[in-house]
């Protein structure tokens, strides 16, 4: 399984626990505040879980631009690369 691939599956798996959100919404291109209806309280809450998960911290305004699925897994990659 390639890291991104990976990423993604953290990342979804920790929308439907942490938001109980269904599995079969979770696409790559799911905008996280129209399609998946989250908040700025939820991004916050989903930053610090993955914080935790990857060990790394995470930067706010690397987050400034995150509006889909993809983009969460896209900033989580680039840290990883950045060890």
């Amino acid at each position: 399984m390639s890291e991104q691939k990976a990423i993604y599956e953290e990342v979804s798996a920790l929308l439907v626990k942490l938001f109980d959100i269904d599995p079969q919404d979770i696409k790559p291109q799911a905008r996280l505040y129209e399609d998946l209806e989250l908040d700025s309280i939820d991004a916050v809450d989903m930053i610090v879980h993955l914080q935790k998960k990857i060990g790394k911290k995470i930067k706010p305004e690397e987050f400034k631009t995150v509006r889909t699925v993809q983009d969460v897994v896209d900033v989580v990659e680039r840290l990883f690369k950045e060890a």
